[in-house]
């Protein structure tokens, strides 16, 4: 099975293509799976700056029928980058035997376009699934050996919302953002047993709380009309040096986890990567005391969130250009979110 790697790259603004250029000489169009990326746009509905990269991408990437996912906002100290996610051949030894017991596998696809009026509902849950059991399935790979589903998923436009043929689930556009990842997320949780088919009206209901996924890592965009999805497992049947680990913070200044995953990574390895999803929690606490995210007026909480846990790890990364994500919904308990770590032997 031929896994894959992670190559990181800052950008100079949305429309930056220079790290496609950069990739090593043997990577050809064909072999360029997923790009993910980080936008310095408001991470709302009209962040513009998620269309324009993947306007410029999503044609480098048809070779491979790859997909692309960009996060809007970087705010704080987070830096603006790209991380390419290419096929890996396996590594073998000079008999020829594989070098490695296992390595990092990908795979990607979408769901189908969601109606208006299906986002942010079962549906769009039930969908999602099935997407992630299929490319589950082709990886060979089974739910504990997922480390990350990575999706970007659709919105509700005021347009949408006027078009639709039935009632939406809001006609609140910026809402319409967190519901989206949390049907989504309710879906990638169904997908890795960590929520029934039973459960999910009560995890969408519960807006989370009653179920979540802590390997979910969601996004919504204005961008497209359907779900991209990205599929992040080890398998034994590759062979290659990048390795990956998981976990969630349970709240937005949770450092015990952060430090417990890097602690795990060998000396001597290099950190590829990490993904962290955030968001300010609906309580109005962190442990008990108050806190102003859902407050003001001026910034989205999800912006708030984002500047705050992005800092906290990029300190413990010792890098700024990490993938923190806000709007957890779904994406761990609430108040916290999802964390993969990258790293390469």
């Amino acid at each position: 099975m031929s896994g894959v790697a992670i190559h990181k790259f800052t950008t100079a603004h949305p429309g930056d293509v220079d790290g496609y250029k950069k990739l090593p000489s043997t990577c050809k169009p064909e072999d360029l799976v997923a790009v993910i990326g980080k936008t310095e746009g408001n991470g709302c509905v009209n962040d513009f700056t998620r269309m324009l990269s993947s306007t410029v991408w999503d044609p480098l990437l048809e070779a491979s029928h790859g997909i692309s996912v960009f996060s809007g906002g970087t705010e704080g100290v987070l830096s603006p980058h790209v991380s390419l996610v290419i096929k890996e051949a396996d590594h073998v030894t000079a008999d020829g035997s594989k070098k490695y017991d296992q390595g990092l596998v990908a795979k990607v696809g979408g769901t189908r376009d969601f109606e208006p009026w299906e986002m942010g509902t079962d549906i769009q849950a039930k969908v999602t699934a099935e997407t992630v059991k299929k490319l589950m399935a082709e990886l060979e790979v089974g739910p504990d050996d997922v480390h990350m589903v990575l999706v970007k998923c659709p919105l509700l436009t005021t347009a949408k919302v006027v078009a639709s043929a039935k009632p939406c689930v809001t006609v609140d556009t910026y809402k319409s953002m967190g519901y989206s990842r949390l049907a989504t997320a309710v879906g990638i949780a169904l997908a890795l047993g960590e929520v029934t088919e039973d459960g999910i009206a009560g995890a969408i209901d519960s807006y989370g709380e009653e179920g979540w996924s802590s390997r979910a890592s969601c996004s919504s965009g204005a961008e497209l009309e359907n779900c991209h999805v990205v599929v992040l497992a080890s398998s034994k049947k590759a062979s290659n040096p990048y390795r990956a680990l998981h976990g969630y913070m349970a709240d937005a200044i949770d450092l015990k986890v952060l430090l417990d995953l890097t602690s795990q990574i060998p000396e001597g390895a290099e950190r590829v990567q990490i993904f962290v999803k955030a968001e300010p929690s609906t309580d109005g606490l962190v442990r008990g005391k108050r806190h102003t995210m859902m407050t003001d007026s001026d910034i989205q909480g999800t912006r708030h969130a984002r500047a705050a846990v992005g800092g906290l790890v990029a300190g413990v990364w010792g890098e700024s250009d990490v993938y923190v994500s806000g709007g957890a919904e779904g994406q761990g308990p609430m108040g916290g979110g999802s964390v993969c770590v990258v790293y390469k032997v």
